[in-house]
């Protein structure tokens, strides 16, 4: 049942079931499968039964399976599904770095670890707060639609800026990039917002990638080709710094 607690000792349940539908991805879902009817009805079979598999993979993208989310404050929680593509040392971009009048303290310009997370249209795309706080900044930013998987993605494609406050003052920021098929970024939450540890904070439409800033002194805990999953996988520990080798296998 959401919002039950599990632990590492044994206590809570756990079962399969299907993954609900994104209310957001419904009216898409809908249109397919209203097309495909529309093509059966009049006996069009070769293209029916391409529609029926884009109907289904439709409703597939915007699939919203639960998770389980551990709770721990020196967690940095991975906020996208996909495959770890490139960890770097950059600055992070203006609108998180930059004082904009509006009093909220930024990230600032020391370099940070940036982890990207790359999203194919295979994966899950409900993106999760990687740290519970308030919402201080949201930022769009209009683009070009490259490839998420290149580095200037960052800086050139549609995107949107987050910046999380916690109540000790950690602050995390993360940005939702557009992609080559991607063409809009869907938030859930807005400035001023408390959001919880794990917590649905937007969508991108059909692949694409998210970009985290991880504090001064903190390293990931995932290795480049790894993949993790959103609301789950520990992204980070607070304060952490080992060298973590992986071996493809």
């Amino acid at each position: 049942m959401p919002g039950d607690i599990t632990d590492n000792r044994g206590r809570g349940t756990a079962g399969w079931s299907w993954p609900t539908i994104h209310p957001e991805g419904r009216k898409f879902g809908a249109i397919a499968a209203v097309a495909t009817a529309v093509i059966g009805f009049f006996g069009w079979g070769i293209i029916a039964w391409p529609m029926v598999l884009l109907t289904l993979g439709v409703f597939a993208f915007f699939r919203d399976p639960e998770r389980v989310t551990p709770r721990d404050d020196s967690f940095i929680i991975a906020p996208a599904d996909g495959l770890i593509t490139l960890i770097q040392k950059v600055p992070p971009p203006r609108e998180l770095s930059a004082h904009d009048g509006t009093g909220v303290i930024p990230l600032g310009g020391a370099l940070l670890t940036r982890v990207s997370i790359f999203m194919s249209v295979f994966d899950v795309h409900i993106n999760r707060a990687p740290i519970g706080g308030t919402v201080r900044r949201v930022v769009y930013i209009p683009g070009r639609f490259l490839n998420a998987d290149l580095d200037k993605a960052s800086e050139e494609n549609e995107r949107q800026h987050f910046l999380i406050e916690r109540g000790d003052g950690l602050q995390i920021g993360f940005t939702q990039i557009a992609g080559l098929i991607a063409r809009r970024i869907v938030p859930f939450v807005k400035g001023g917002d408390i959001v919880a540890v794990g917590q649905r904070i937007g969508l991108i439409r059909f692949g694409s990638r998210v970009d985290v800033y991880l504090p001064e002194g903190t390293e990931p805990r995932v290795l480049i080709g790894q993949r993790v999953v959103a609301g789950e996988t520990v992204l980070a520990e607070l304060g952490q710094a080992p060298v973590i080798e992986g071996v493809r296998q």
